[in-house]
Parts: C-alpha cells; sequence; structure tokens
C-alpha cells in the first residue's frame, strides 16, 4: 500500500493496529525549537529518530539530551534515535527546528529505554555498481541492541551512487513457518536527493505472477504486509528509506529469497552479511 505525502499534524501516519500492518506504528512530528511533542503508545515499543534537527527525550524519569545531529536533510550526518518501552509516555522537546520519525512495534513487555549515538550504530555496506545494487545500511535497532528491545528494529536505507535497485533479489516475510521465513510487518518513508527524484516501489504477492507497483515520491510511505518488495530509484538520484520491521513472534528477521530470482544471491558482493544485521 502506497500513502501519499500529507500533512499529518503529528498524527501516526500508520496508527495502532494498522488493517494492512498492524505490527508496527509510524508518526512523523515536525517541531519548532522550543516546541515539545507528548506521546504514549499502549501495546507498542517506539524509537525517537530525529531525520533532521536536535531534540532531547524524556521518558521513564531519564533524560537523552542532545539527540540528533542532522542539519538540511537525512545525507546532512548521522542517525541517533532513543528507543521508548512499551506503554511508557515520553516528551520530545525540539533543540532545533526538527523533523522526528517515530517507529514502533507491537510488543507486550516493558523493557527500560535507552539511547543509541552516532558511535553506536551497526553499519553495513553491499551489492556493487556491476549489480546496480550498491547501498548502505544504517541499523539504529539492528543485531546490536538485540537483547535490550522486544520486537522493533529499525534502520536507514540508502543508495550508493545514483540510481538502482534495492530489496534485490526480492524477498518476502509474511508467514511464520520457520527455520524458512518470519512473520514481520514492514514500514519505509521515502527521501530523494535532489527531492524532486523518485522511485518505484514493486509488490509481487505470487512468485511468477504480474504484482503491483506504486510511484514513490520524496515523502512517500509504503506498507508491506505481503509479498516480495524490491525498489528502485530513477537514474540521476539518490534514494534514502527510513525502515521499521516489527515481528510476530520474533525479533530476528528471517528472508525467504524469490525462487526465481535466489540464484542471484551469489552475484551481489555482501549480501549475506547484510542479510545477517537484521537480528
Amino acid at each position: 500500500m502506497h500513502i501519499a505525502p500529507y500533512d499529518n499534524q503529528q498524527k501516526p501516519i500508520v496508527d495502532a493496529d494498522d488493517a494492512h500492518v498492524p505490527l508496527v506504528y509510524f508518526n512523523i512530528v515536525k517541531l519548532k525549537a522550543g516546541e515539545h511533542f507528548d506521546y504514549r503508545v499502549a501495546e507498542y515499543e517506539t524509537c525517537v529518530v530525529p531525520a533532521t534537527g536536535t531534540v532531547t527525550v524524556e521518558t521513564a524519569g531519564e533524560q537523552y539530551r542532545d539527540i540528533g545531529n542532522r542539519g538540511e536533510d537525512v545525507w546532512d550526518g548521522e542517525p541517533e534515535g532513543v528507543y521508548v518501552p512499551t506503554d511508557t509516555g515520553a516528551r520530545i522537546t525540539a533543540l532545533t527546528e526538527t523533523e522526528v520519525f517515530i517507529a514502533g512495534a507491537k510488543f507486550a513487555e516493558t523493557l527500560k529505554p535507552f539511547a543509541v549515538r552516532q558511535a553506536e550504530l551497526d553499519l553495513v555496506q553491499y551489492g556493487s555498481d556491476d549489480t546496480k545494487t550498491h547501498r548502505k545500511i544504517k541499523h539504529i535497532l539492528g543485531a546490536a541492541h538485540h537483547d535490550r528491545v522486544g520486537r522493533l528494529l529499525v534502520s536507514e536505507l540508502f543508495t550508493v551512487g545514483a540510481g538502482g535497485w534495492s530489496g534485490f533479489p526480492s524477498h518476502k516475510h509474511d508467514t511464520d513457518r520457520l527455520p524458512e521465513e518470519t512473520r514481520h510487518d514492514e514500514c519505509y518513508n521515502f527521501r530523494f536527493k535532489p527531492n524532486y527524484g523518485s522511485g518505484l516501489q514493486m509488490l509481487q504477492r505470487v512468485d511468477n505472477e504480474p504484482g503491483d507497483a506504486y510511484h514513490i515520491v520524496d515523502g512517500s510511505t509504503i506498507l508491506i504486509d505481503k509479498g516480495y518488495h524490491p525498489c528502485c530509484v530513477l537514474p540521476g538520484y539518490e534514494m534514502y528509506y527510513f525502515t521499521i520491521l516489527g515481528g510476530l513472534s520474533q525479533r530476528s528477521l528471517k528472508q525467504y529469497f524469490q525462487p526465481t530470482h535466489a540464484e542471484q544471491l551469489h552475484t551481489i558482493p555482501g549480501i549475506m552479511d547484510m542479510v545477517a544485521k537484521f537480528k
């Protein structure tokens, strides 16, 4: 499902118990310096990630200052975040003008909050220019924080260079059938550089049968509930997408690669290292 950019007025773009992706939650909050935003999400753990600007996050009696260091856009610096436990109130106070992503996943237990600073990011780069799959991933809540989080995975994905594909070879994660696959709902928010760039999100629900395709622009939100889902960016543009994954029965993601294209796993440098980071 594609949600075109709109002024959400601080209200969730993907709310709790969404009809398409009930395991994840997503909100965008825009604040001027000195403004604050309070929230609490029952039954969902969340992560506050400034897309731009710097904030202070207060939650569960803790205060995390100077979160975020990016200026003009998501390419201008490294991400940082704060993990907010399930059913726990949080206040975000803007120290500068800021745009904040709030990512969430359904999880019943209440854990302890913590901050993820730039030096604690889990980074991976894979693919190649030759295979048109060159990209880098910055895991905010990835394998490095596995024991401190319930079901939520949060990362930022960047194409390396202009143009190319992401999420290929095509994979899915819509059915709990370990050890082959896990059920993880997924949500993306896209940005392009320059911001008038665009791309395409494919969603093929059945192998070797025609699927859907969505024209994605700067600010597009995509919900992945079922099927194989590669995406691409037009030549001459860079693409970024903020990624939220919520697992049904476990946090670690087990992707099932589309049989038609699975042989190409061996042609893309570093792809298995990438897969291992979604833990």
